[in-house]
């Protein structure tokens, strides 16, 4: 079997009396589709913030790649392979979408947001946009305004601005959160066109999504695992269904 892309061990974080993960151990091979499922207050964002170096564990190991990357700043992470997507939207309302795109390009080089730098008319900023925007299907908007996009194509474009930085490991919190049936579907659409191509961890309430997309799903509660297997193996377990699917997940 090969080394997995991820592994965690033990990964333990506190906020004051909260344990908000507690000794949570996984791992991800190389190209799967890992969910990581469980009610509101479960640790999964917790979670996410810890492999993506926003917040530093209280114990265990992140290793990444063979490389311990615990401690590792985000920037370094990002620079090794690992792109993040966040619950709420984080793209620049007021810049264009390829703007948006071309300033995660060169922030992935190792610069900073230079504001009074225009990347404008760069070809080595805005090429590789481009084809990140034609990727997910936002090309034909590429010069309007982000904060004129509707919610889901922000959430399209938060995707392409992963997608630009040639991730071997998205972590996406949320992707389809907000989003209505249509919206949704495009979203799951993309993401299982990324299959087999590079890994995803992804955190979702959206059983749809998760029932479509996952390999395996991990189901947290109270901060620890419950369980890991396959979508079918999580579906017919008692254990998870009484903790968080109840009887009237998706078919």
């Amino acid at each position: 079997m090969a080394e997995p892309l991820l592994r965690i061990d033990g990964l333990t974080k506190r906020f004051g009396g909260l344990l908000a993960c507690d000794a949570v151990s996984l791992d991800i091979a190389p190209g799967e589709v890992h969910a990581v499922i469980g009610p509101n207050g479960a640790g999964k964002t917790t979670l996410v913030a810890q492999l993506g170096g926003a917040l530093l564990p209280d114990a265990g190991s992140v290793v990444f790649e063979g490389s311990d990357i615990t401690r590792a700043a985000p920037e370094d992470r990002s620079r090794l392979g690992i792109a993040r997507s966040f619950q709420i939207t984080s793209v620049f309302a007021g810049l264009s979408a390829l703007d948006n795109v071309a300033l995660a390009v060169q922030a992935h080089a190792g610069n900073s947001f230079r504001f009074w730098r225009p990347v404008a008319g760069d070809a080595a900023l805005e090429d590789p946009a481009l084809a990140a925007l034609e990727r997910i299907g936002l090309s034909a908007r590429a010069a309007d305004r982000a904060g004129d996009l509707s919610h889901g194509e922000r959430r399209q474009l938060e995707l392409a601005m992963a997608l630009v930085t040639d991730p071997r490991l998205l972590l996406l919190d949320e992707p389809t959160a907000g989003m209505g049936r249509e919206d949704s579907d495009r979203m799951i659409a993309l993401l299982d066109a990324l299959k087999g191509e590079r890994a995803i961890m992804l955190v979702e309430h959206d059983m749809n999504a998760v029932f479509a997309l996952a390999d395996r799903i991990t189901v947290m509660t109270y901060g620890k695992v419950l369980a890991t297997d396959t979508p079918a193996a999580i579906r017919a377990n008692e254990a998870v269904r009484a903790a968080y699917l109840g009887t009237d997940e998706v078919a």
